[in-house]
C-alpha cells in the first residue's frame, strides 16, 4: 500500500515542444492535478505549485522560467471523477439512499408475489422522497445564498434533482408498478400534477384575489385544472363565474354536469375496461351533441373547455403555453381521447405528441430523449441516456439496482463479464471512495457486487489516506470483517512505519504485532533495547508487560515480555520460546528486585546462551551481571562463570583492532571490570567448591 501523504511527482506530456507551454499533471486516487508549465533555459521543468493543502479548481499559481527569463501566470485545476460527491448539500442524498439500498438487498429473499411488488414500489417511493427532500434543501440554500455563483450552482442542482425525480417517477409507474390500462392513466395524471408545477404561482394568485372570476388569469387557471384532469377544482372556480354572471348559469350547469359525469378509470378494478369504454363513449357523444348544438357558442371560454373535453387536438394545442411540456400535452390527450390506453401503446402517442408540441421549432432536449425512451419501454436506453446526461452515477446506479430486483434486466450482460447493475454500482462506489468520509458508504455497495465487488474494494481501500489512527482502525475493521488479510497487513505496516517515524515505539510495536510482521517487530524491539541502553529504562511498559501470546511472533518480543510463571525453562539456541517461557529480560529485573539472585543469574545466563537476546545487547546483560558477581554470597557456579567468560570473549573477539581503538573508554573499562569480576568470582567458586569436596 502506497502512502498518500507524500507529494505526487509532476509529469509532463511526452514529446511536447520544450520551448512552448505544455500540460503538467499528477495522478491521485480519484482525481488529476493539471497545470501548465514551461521549460527554463537549463531544460528543467518548472511547474506551478498547488501547495500542500487540497487544491481547488482555478487555484492561482506562478510558473517561473519562461524562455525570456520572465515569469508567467498559470492556473492549477483539479479534475475529479465525480464532482457531485463534494457538494455538501447532496450528502443527504448519498447517506439516506444508502440505507434504502441496503434495506432492499437484505429484504429481497424474504418477499414474494404481490407483497414483493408492493415492497419494490415502496422502495421506489422512498428513493423519490429522498430526492425531493434534497431538492427542497438545495432550493432553500439557493434562496439564502448571497454569492451569485453559489446561487447559480444551487439552482442548477435543483433543476437536475427535479429532472431526476421526474424520470424516476415515470420509471416507477411504467416498470416497477407496471400499471395496467385504466390505472395507468391515473398514475400519469398524478405524475403530471406533481412535476408540472409552473402554473402553481398563477393558481395561488387567482385564488387569493378578492374576486377570482374577475381576475385576468381566471380562465387560464380553469383551463389548467381541466388540462390536468382536476375537475372538482375546475367546477369550483366555474361556480364563482356562474354566481358573478347569472346569464351564463345555464351554460355553467350543462358544462358542470358534463365535467361531473366524465368517466374516470378505477384504481380498484371495480369496472372492466369494456364498461369504461362504453361509458366514456356515451359521455363523449353527449359532449359532441352540446358542442354541435351551439350550447356554448356565446362563451368562447366554455366552448374551448368543451372542445378540450372532446379531445380536440387543436383546442388543446392552443393551451400550449399553459402545459409547458410535451408530456403534459400527451397525458391531456390520453385523458380526453384514449383513457384506456395500454402500456405498449404509449410509444405511438408519445412520439406523436412530442412532434406536434415541438412542431419542428426545436430539437428534443436530453430529458425529452430519456422520457421518450421510457415511454417506448427501452429500459437500457433510459439508463444509457441518463448516464450521459446526468452529472453523477447515483441515479443510474440505484435505478438500475431497483429494476434488476424487478427482474427487468436479467437478460442483459455486458461484453466484459459484469452485468449492467454491477457495472454501475461499481462506478458509483468508486466515486464515493474519492471522498474523505463517504468512502464508508462505498464499502457496502462493493459488498453487493458479487463478481467484481471484492476486487474493487481491495484496490480502493488501499488508496484511502490513513491520516489518523482512528481512521486506520476503521479501515482495518472493514478489512478484518471481510478476511482481507493482505490489506490488513499492509495497513498495519503503514501505521507501524508512521509511528516509528514519530518515535512512538509502543504504537509501532502494536501495529507490527497486528500485522504479524516478525521482521518489523524485531526491528522495533531492537529500538526498545537501544533506548534502554541510552536511558536506562523502558518506555511503554504496559504494552511490553501484556504482550501475551504475541511474544511468539519474534524472539525479540519474547526477550522483552514480562509474563511470569513458576519456573524458567532453558532453551536450546535452535528452539523458539514456548508460550510459558520466562526467558525474558523484564523477568530478570523482577527477580533481581525480589533478591532472588540465583534465579535471576540463571535467567540472565540463559538469555545469552539461548541466543534470545541480540548480541548487540550482550554487553548490557553482562554489565547487569556485575552486581551478582560482587555479591558476598557466590551466585554463579564455575560452569556458569565459564559461560559468562565465553560470552564476553565472543562479544569482543568479533571486533577488529580498529574498532577496538575507536571504542570509547567507558566500554573498555566495562570489559576490564567484567574480566576482573569474572576472575574473582571464578576463584571464589573454586575455593568454595574445593572446600565442599574436602568436607
Amino acid at each position: 500500500m502506497e502512502e498518500l501523504d507524500a507529494e505526487p511527482p509532476l509529469m509532463v506530456v511526452p514529446g511536447a515542444d520544450p520551448s512552448a507551454r505544455q500540460l503538467c499533471f499528477a495522478w491521485g486516487p480519484a482525481e488529476v492535478l493539471v497545470c501548465e508549465t514551461r521549460f527554463d533555459r537549463t531544460g528543467g521543468s518548472r511547474p506551478g505549485r498547488a501547495g500542500s493543502g487540497p487544491s481547488a479548481p482555478g487555484l492561482s499559481a506562478r510558473v517561473a522560467g519562461s524562455a525570456d527569463g520572465g515569469a508567467s501566470a498559470s492556473r492549477v485545476f483539479v479534475v475529479r471523477k465525480d464532482e457531485d460527491i463534494y457538494i455538501h448539500t447532496l450528502r443527504k442524498l448519498f447517506n439516506e439512499s444508502h440505507g434504502i439500498f441496503i434495506g432492499l438487498q437484505r429484504s429481497e429473499e424474504e418477499l414474494a408475489g404481490k407483497s414483493r411488488k408492493a415492497h419494490l414500489v415502496q422502495v421506489s417511493k422512498n428513493y423519490r422522497s429522498v430526492i425531493r427532500a434534497c431538492m427542497e434543501d438545495m432550493h432553500q440554500a439557493a434562496i439564502s445564498a448571497r454569492d451569485p455563483a453559489l446561487q447559480n450552482q444551487y439552482s442548477t442542482q435543483v433543476s437536475i434533482l427535479s429532472a431526476m425525480e421526474l424520470i424516476w417517477n415515470l420509471c416507477e409507474i411504467l416498470f416497477v408498478e407496471a400499471a395496467a390500462a385504466g390505472p395507468l392513466l391515473l398514475r400519469l395524471l398524478d405524475w403530471v400534477r406533481l412535476h408540472v408545477c409552473d402554473v402553481d404561482n398563477m393558481v395561488r394568485e387567482v385564488l387569493s384575489s378578492e374576486d377570482p372570476s374577475k381576475h385576468e388569469l381566471f380562465w387560464n387557471v380553469v383551463d389548467v385544472f381541466v388540462l390536468q384532469g382536476r375537475m372538482d377544482e375546475a367546477r369550483h372556480l366555474l361556480s364563482k363565474e356562474a354566481s358573478a354572471n347569472p346569464t351564463s348559469m345555464n351554460m355553467y350547469r350543462i358544462l358542470d354536469d358534463l365535467m361531473k359525469k366524465m368517466p374516470v378509470p378505477s384504481l380498484n378494478n371495480i369496472q372492466t375496461l369494456t364498461e369504461m369504454e362504453l361509458k366514456w363513449q356515451h359521455w363523449h357523444e353527449e359532449c359532441q351533441r352540446y358542442l354541435q348544438d351551439g350550447t356554448f357558442a356565446s362563451n368562447s371560454h366554455m366552448e374551448s373547455i368543451c372542445k378540450i373535453l372532446l379531445g380536440d387536438e387543436d383546442a388543446i394545442l392552443e393551451k400550449k403555453e399553459l402545459m409547458t411540456t410535451w408530456y403534459h400535452f400527451l397525458v391531456t390527450q390520453l385523458l380526453y381521447s384514449h383513457p384506456t390506453v395500454k402500456p405498449m401503446e404509449l410509444r405511438f402517442y408519445a412520439q406523436s405528441s412530442m412532434d406536434l408540441f415541438l412542431g419542428g421549432e426545436c430539437s428534443p432536449e436530453p430529458l425529452d430523449t430519456i422520457l421518450m425512451a421510457a415511454f417506448e419501454f427501452e429500459i437500457h436506453q433510459v439508463i444509457k441516456e441518463c448516464s450521459i446526461a446526468l452529472s453523477n452515477w447515483w441515479f443510474v446506479a440505484h435505478l438500475t439496482d431497483l429494476l434488476d430486483h424487478c427482474k427487468l434486466l436479467q437478460s442483459h450482460n455486458l461484453y466484459f463479464g459484469s452485468n449492467m447493475r454491477e457495472f454501475l454500482l461499481l462506478e458509483y462506489a468508486s466515486g464515493l471512495f474519492s471522498h474523505h468520509s463517504l468512502w464508508q458508504l462505498g464499502v457496502d455497495y462493493f459488498d453487493y457486487c458479487p463478481e467484481y465487488g471484492r476486487v474493487y474494494l481491495e484496490l480502493h481501500i488501499e488508496r484511502i489516506p490513513l491520516n489518523t489512527e482512528q481512521k486506520a482502525l476503521k479501515v482495518l475493521r472493514i478489512c478484518e470483517q471481510r478476511q482481507m488479510q493482505e490489506q490488513v497487513r499492509s495497513i498495519c505496516k503503514i501505521m507501524a512505519m508512521k509511528a516509528l517515524r514519530n518515535n512512538r515505539l509502543g504504537s509501532a510495536l502494536s501495529w507490527s504485532i497486528r500485522a504479524k510482521d516478525a521482521a518489523f517487530a524485531t526491528l522495533i524491539s531492537d529500538r526498545f533495547l537501544k533506548d534502554y541502553c541510552e536511558r536506562g529504562s523502558f518506555s511503554d511498559l504496559d504494552l511490553i508487560d501484556n504482550l501475551g501470546p504475541s511474544m511468539l511472533l519474534s524472539d525479540r518480543l519474547t526477550f522483552l515480555d514480562d509474563t511470569s510463571v513458576s519456573e524458567p525453562l532453558v532453551l536450546l539456541p535452535s528452539e523458539h520460546p514456548a508460550p510459558d517461557s520466562t526467558c525474558k529480560y523484564r523477568e530478570f529485573h523482577r527477580l533481581y528486585g525480589e533478591k532472588r539472585f540465583s534465579e535471576a543469574a540463571r535467567l540472565l545466563l540463559m538469555l545469552m546462551t539461548a541466543h534470545i537476546a541480540p548480541c548487540s545487547f550482550w554487553m548490557t546483560l553482562l554489565t547487569d551481571a556485575l552486581p551478582l558477581l560482587e555479591q558476598k554470597e557466590v551466585i554463579f557456579s564455575a560452569e556458569q562463570t565459564y559461560e559468562l567468560m565465553r560470552c564476553l570473549e565472543d562479544l569482543t573477539a568479533g571486533k577488529s583492532d580498529k574498532q577496538k581503538f575507536q571504542d570509547d573508554n567507558v566500554e573498555t573499562m566495562k570489559v576490564e571490570m567484567l574480566r576482573l569480576a569474572l576472575a574473582r568470582n571464578l576463584a571464589r567458586v573454586i575455593v568454595k567448591e574445593g572446600t565442599l569436596e574436602a568436607s
